[in-house]
């Protein structure tokens, strides 16, 4: 069961009026990194969790979200209120109007067209917010570290807004915002770890032979060793021919089919056979005047 409180998790004190900044600030509302995503996403991942105690984080995180959610549309709401009466009520010169409504020049106009200045579901290019932005595969140790890679995205989308405006209150709401999603982080990383073991994900543990070989298939300049690729118990394979039919096969795709099947494959097959000594003569050719003087193998003029 959700309650409503009116007062916003962090106070929102915009300073001036932007409606292209409010646009921008849709990435985080209805967009791939934002906050319904994240809300969305944890919260059905709490409704499938088996784990009481990652099930308790995963609500508590989710109806977190839906409150920075509430957060960035108040800030979206705040910088549009300049122009949200001026252009319902059309008090300006239309000229006057759409720059007012342009703010910095982005799509912003047509958010406010739209949407009366509001805060869409969208992200900041007008694309509607889908949840095909939730990832989520019903394996903890896999959907943790996906939550762990969505906060440090939506991070990083903070630091650029940040760092897009000069407005003291907007600076200070946004930050907060970016520094719940350390917290978040931290969080989904502990429980992560908690499982043990929790790699690689799921239960099967992978084929011994092939776990710990890295295939250098990137070659003809620098090459660049780390410990992503030499050290440990890695085992580097740069020999192109090594790096074929790894399994001891001839790296070809084999099917068993019946005398049925074969029958129609042979079929089929001679049916769409190319002629190899045919030439043909193409429209593309026609289209392009060649043609006249074209004889065939046998002497005669190839048609179309």
């Amino acid at each position: 069961m959700f309650a409503h409180n009116k007062r916003l998790q962090y106070t929102v004190r915009v300073g001036e009026c932007n409606p292209g900044l409010a646009n921008l600030m849709l990435e985080q509302f209805g967009g791939p990194q934002g906050e319904l995503a994240a809300a969305m996403r944890y919260f059905t991942q709490a409704v499938a969790e088996d784990d009481p105690g990652r099930r308790d984080m995963l609500y508590d995180i989710a109806t977190e979200e839906l409150s920075h959610l509430e957060v960035i549309g108040n800030i979206v709401v705040m910088l549009n209120k300049g122009s949200k009466a001026a252009l319902a009520e059309g008090v300006d010169q239309a000229g006057e109007l759409y720059r007012k409504i342009n703010g910095a020049g982005n799509d912003s106009h047509v958010t406010q067209l739209l949407y009366g200045a509001g805060a869409p579901l969208t992200n900041s290019g007008g694309v509607p917010w889908t949840a095909a932005y939730i990832d989520t595969i019903g394996e903890p140790t896999a959907d943790l570290r996906s939550n762990i890679a969505a906060e440090a995205r939506a991070k990083i989308v903070y630091e650029r807004l940040i760092n897009l405006t000069d407005d003291a209150g907007v600076k200070e709401a946004l930050g907060f915002l970016m520094t719940r999603e350390i917290a978040h982080q931290k969080s989904f990383e502990k429980a992560l770890y908690a499982i043990q073991p929790n790699f690689p994900p799921g239960k099967m543990p992978g084929q011994p032979a092939f776990t710990s070989v890295y295939f250098n298939m990137s070659q003809g300049g620098p090459e660049v060793q780390g410990p992503w690729n030499e050290g440990g118990d890695w085992t580097v394979v740069s020999d192109r021919d090594q790096q074929m039919a790894v399994d001891g096969g001839d790296g070809l795709a084999t099917v068993h089919v019946t005398d049925e099947e074969r029958a129609l494959l042979d079929q089929m097959a001679a049916r769409t056979m190319s002629d190899p000594e045919a030439e043909p003569l193409t429209g593309a050719e026609l289209g392009m005047g060649i043609g006249q003087n074209i004889v065939g193998k046998n002497g005669s003029t190839p048609h179309p």
